[in-house]
């Protein structure tokens, strides 16, 4: 199942501030990154302005390996619960990426009865529109 969207629903797209920025800036290059504290090395996910370590302010961008586990994931198939410009059914998912940081994303050609807690992934890049890519998910051969 790839997701399907409703061209009659605008697509959401993400609030770009100054602290994610450069995430959103890879993501157009087909690249995954994660926000580093320069003082203390922690990653984190969502980016932020200070880091929720050692609250330093100073941060770099990070390259991920792509590589991740489901942590956890839910299959949206009614209408009512679900953003309507996303055709139901649809996956989101939890993925646990191996630096240690948490993604909340969907999954890109997956099937509701494939997927389980543990499952290995990688990420893909989905344009889905000119001047849009979304990082997804897709099964990885362990």
């Amino acid at each position: 199942m790839v997701m399907e969207y409703n061209p009659a629903i605008p697509l959401l797209r993400p609030h770009i501030d100054l602290d994610d920025q450069g995430f959103w800036e890879a993501i157009k290059q087909h690249k995954l990154v994660f926000q580093k504290c320069k003082d203390c090395g922690l990653l984190v996910h969502r980016p932020r302005p200070m880091c929720p370590r050692c609250n330093s302010t100073e941060k770099e961008w990070a390259p991920s390996s792509g590589k991740g586990t489901i942590y956890t994931w839910v299959n949206f198939v009614y209408a009512n619960a679900a953003y309507p410009g996303i055709k139901v059914p649809y996956l989101v998912v939890v993925v646990e990426m191996e630096e240690g940081v948490r993604m909340i994303s969907n999954m890109y050609d997956a099937k509701r009865e494939d997927i389980y807690i543990g499952m290995p992934v990688d990420v893909v890049f989905d344009d889905i529109a000119d001047d849009l890519t979304l990082p997804k998910f897709k099964r990885r051969e362990a």
